[in-house]
């Protein structure tokens, strides 16, 4: 018998079953279609400021990386001549 923490016996997980609704292909895109209706979009303000934050984590990522690259071909350069 498998108990638990407390001593207790274990309780068994029964998977539920899969809801008709879900399906064939028609169901898929209904359950999809539900899905997409539950989503909390961003507004126009959020989507705008977020994509801008991201842009200068990748311009700056990107830079960062250059600046490394160059300094260590500088310093190879400089080793193997």
């Amino acid at each position: 018998m498998v108990v638990d923490a407390a001593g207790l016996p274990a309780k068994a997980v029964v998977p539920e079953p899969p809801s008709p609704q879900g399906s064939g292909p028609g169901g898929w895109i209904e359950s999809t279609i539900a899905e997409l209706r539950r989503v909390v979009w961003p507004s126009r303000q959020q989507l705008i400021s977020e994509s801008v934050a991201v842009l200068l984590m990748v311009t700056i990522s990107a830079a960062a990386i250059a600046s490394l690259d160059r300094f260590f071909h500088w310093l190879s350069q400089l080793l193997f001549r």
